[in-house]
């Protein structure tokens, strides 16, 4: 009889330890769509750090760099320049202006008796382009070398036109350079944002101009 007893009571222990296993079966069973959450809410995260919102491929007014050039020369002109190919073509008297967007290129022939120096351009062609270009600021002139041989550099800030269509201004950074050789001056000015990066292409441009 006594071990009868004993059975009975090995019986009952194995049942509550049973259900003491399935009630923390259970119990851990609730834990993952705690931690599903969770790594849901991380889940998010890395994806905004590892696929951040498309930007532009290009900062407003940086010229590509796989931009194309073609050179330029004016009917029975004395010299060539490269300018950005598929820019819009504009020209009046002696004057070619190339724009694409924010940036702009424009080349001037003129006669002149002699060869521009920094003094004359500080005294003569500052106080005209700050006349001629809305808020003009920060003039800097100085002797530069390129390719085709010694040139006047003016350095200048001033706000482009209004867009036609937005009334946007922007601030736009200038580069003049003024070439000379026998009786003839070239004037090559180009243009953008302040703040846009086109000291390369700039520079492919300026070092580009011959005289022919």
């Amino acid at each position: 009889m006594a071990r009868v007893r004993t059975v009975r009571s090995l019986g009952v222990v194995g049942l509550v330890l049973a259900a003491a296993v399935t009630a923390g079966c259970s119990g851990s069973s609730s834990g993952p769509p705690a931690a599903s959450h969770a790594s849901s809410g991380s889940g998010t995260s890395a994806r905004a750090g590892a696929a951040p919102a498309p930007t532009e491929s290009n900062p407003p007014g940086d010229i590509p760099d796989n931009q194309a050039y073609v050179a330029f020369r004016p009917s029975g002109g004395a010299f060539t320049v490269k300018v950005p190919e598929g820019w819009a073509r504009t020209g009046q008297g002696g004057t070619t202006v190339f724009t694409d967007k924010l940036n702009r290129v424009e080349i001037a022939t003129a006669t002149a008796s002699s060869a521009p120096t920094v003094t004359s351009v500080g005294s003569k062609v500052v106080p005209r382009l700050r006349g001629q270009v809305p808020k003009f600021d920060g003039p800097k002139v100085s002797q530069v070398n390129r390719h085709a041989g010694s040139a006047v550099l003016l350095k200048y800030q001033g706000d482009s036109a209004a867009d036609p269509v937005t009334g946007k201004v922007v601030r736009d950074a200038f580069e003049r350079y003024a070439f000379y050789r026998q009786g003839h001056e070239v004037d090559l000015t180009l243009s953008g944002p302040v703040n846009a990066d086109n000291v390369d292409p700039w520079r492919i441009v300026t070092d580009s101009f011959s005289w022919k």
